[in-house]
């Protein structure tokens, strides 16, 4: 097979085409409608494209048929459709796009969006958000769920969709650059909280199927598998990706949270001791 082969869809799907070219159109709009001084560099563009790209990259190349015969590449495209896609979306801060973008909105379609507000202001509770969180891996993960998912088409794209939107809900919660000293923002000690409660049932979970006596995912031996790989080795992969990635990006995330902490606390000190030698 050719390269651009591998880039075609294996599960042609017009609504993730559809939802993915408009997330980058309307990105691509507000970057180029928005004054200079408020527009993001090319790091944070770039971050925010590969975020967006990866997430495609997994649900609408051939990347999505191997995902569907080997449980280590399911496993891969959960990884980047609830992590590490958003992370980068949520790193690039999108924010002020975003901003630009919702004064654009006519004022008599605000009272529609009024309840869309106020769903998301629910699952962006922190025990909430980190139930969610943790709580679809659990569910996509039980045997007889996720038998099921991969052998409906429909049940498939509901629980990939799931996570990624999930995932962006949870990182956005994490990663909102903006300071909960001067906002409503989640304190930063929550939020390191956050990640190290997800962090553990994932850990357990992994080690679970890693140290796993038999097959726990015989879908797989249902329906084959892409490449000639010895089940056990499959499960074992698919196990370690459960287990090991996930808890070092919470560890990754603690670090960027207690960094941005740190540096609030540096930037309030300054202000203070500046506030108190102009009072003398």
């Amino acid at each position: 097979m050719s390269a651009a082969e591998y880039l075609l869809p294996y599960d042609f799907s017009p609504l993730t085409i559809l939802t993915y070219i408009t997330v980058l159109g309307l990105y691509s709009y507000g970057l180029f409608s928005m004054p200079n001084s408020d527009r993001p560099g090319a790091g944070r563009i770039f971050t925010f494209t590969l975020g967006v790209l990866l997430c495609y990259g997994v649900m609408q190349t051939l990347f999505d048929y191997y995902s569907q015969y080997m449980f280590f590449v399911h496993r891969g495209q959960h990884l980047i459709l609830h992590h590490l896609g958003p992370i980068l979306i949520a790193l690039s801060n999108p924010l002020p796009v975003m901003q630009y973008l919702y004064r654009q909105i006519p004022k008599s379609a605000l009272p529609f969006l009024a309840p869309v507000g106020w769903v998301y202001r629910c699952l962006q509770h922190p025990v909430l958000a980190s139930l969610l969180f943790f709580g679809l891996i659990y569910l996509w993960l039980w045997p007889p769920i996720h038998f099921d998912a991969m052998l409906s088409r429909d049940l498939y794209w509901v629980m990939n969709w799931s996570m990624l939107i999930d995932g962006l809900l949870f990182w956005w919660l994490i990663f909102d650059p903006r300071s909960p000293a001067t906002t409503n923002a989640l304190g930063y000690g929550k939020r390191m909280l956050c990640l190290a409660v997800v962090a553990i049932p994932q850990m357990v979970l992994g080690a679970y199927i890693v140290f796993a006596r038999g097959m726990v995912y015989d879908v797989y031996e249902v329906c084959g598998r892409a490449w000639p790989m010895p089940p056990e080795t499959d499960q074992l992969l698919g196990g370690l990706l459960t287990w090991i990635p996930p808890a070092m990006m919470s560890i990754l995330g603690i670090l960027i949270i207690l960094r941005r902490a740190m540096r609030d606390d540096t930037t309030s000190n300054v202000s203070n001791k500046a506030a108190k030698e102009a009072t003398q």
